[in-house]
């Protein structure tokens, strides 16, 4: 058996995630990554007996679309999978159970699904250094339920939390260059959804930019961002739905 880590990760948390529980797997895996450039995407190559591990970011409670598109790409041949929706301490709402649809349509036998808690990729102070020493030791337990699964013949889909219809996502700001940028072009070399003209990239194309904010992580003289206003706002707006720790879940 091999383990295929099919990621989405903008900021890094998701992958943290992916790398935490495949650790906990104990098995080489090799990684797909799906939040680069189109052309540079490289599908697994997945055999029936492999597990794979699908990692997204839940942005304003739905999986990004483009994420959904690129991982469509793959091809599962009936692998098993574990869908993992990782989220920045709110919530995942519907993702859970959209990934799971997702796998399952394209032929995958999802057999377990993690909610996971990063930091999160907007107001960092959510979520700050998830995860962390603790949740590390909880996905590693995961890991090893999920290993006794996989390795044995009960691929029965487990029941997860959501709603058909999936609730609508929510508005989420497009970040730009500010003062100080020095136009070196990296975040447009690195936008997954080719949202930054490299001709200007203090712009971004709004209609084409899904907020990852891989654009702000990469950013070498972080000038790049949201803006104060828009950062107070969102801030505000969380305070309260991420007062608290929220834990990792397992369903199996």
């Amino acid at each position: 058996m091999k383990i295929h880590q099919i990621v989405f990760s903008p900021t890094g948390g998701t992958r943290r995630v992916s790398e935490t529980l495949c650790r906990g797997i104990d098995k080489e895996s090799v990684v797909t990554d799906l939040c680069v450039k189109a052309a540079d995407i490289r599908p697994a190559h997945i055999h029936e007996d492999d597990l794979a591990v699908i990692a997204l970011p839940v942005f304003a409670g739905r999986v990004p679309a483009l994420a959904v598109e690129r991982l469509r790409m793959v091809n599962p041949h009936g692998a098993k999978c574990v869908v993992v929706a990782v989220y920045g301490n709110r919530a995942y709402d519907d993702a859970l159970l959209e990934m799971q649809d997702v796998a399952t349509e394209m032929g995958f036998r999802v057999i377990a699904a993690v909610g996971a808690v990063a930091e999160h990729s907007i107001i960092r102070k959510y979520g700050k250094g998830r995860p962390d020493a603790d949740d590390e030791q909880t996905l590693r337990r995961f890991a090893a339920d999920i290993m006794k699964k996989a390795e044995g013949t009960d691929c029965a889909m487990p029941k997860l939390p959501g709603n058909r219809p999936y609730k609508k996502g929510g508005k989420v700001p497009h970040p730009k260059g500010r003062r100080g940028c020095n136009r070196c072009g990296l975040c447009a070399r690195q936008c997954p959804a080719d949202a930054i003209p490299l001709s200007d990239p203090k712009t971004v194309d709004t209609a084409k930019c899904i907020s990852c904010m891989k654009c702000v992580s990469v950013c070498p003289t972080g000038v790049r961002n949201i803006g104060a206003v828009m950062n107070f706002l969102a801030t505000q707006g969380l305070k309260k739905v991420c007062a608290t720790r929220k834990e990792n879940e397992l369903y199996i």
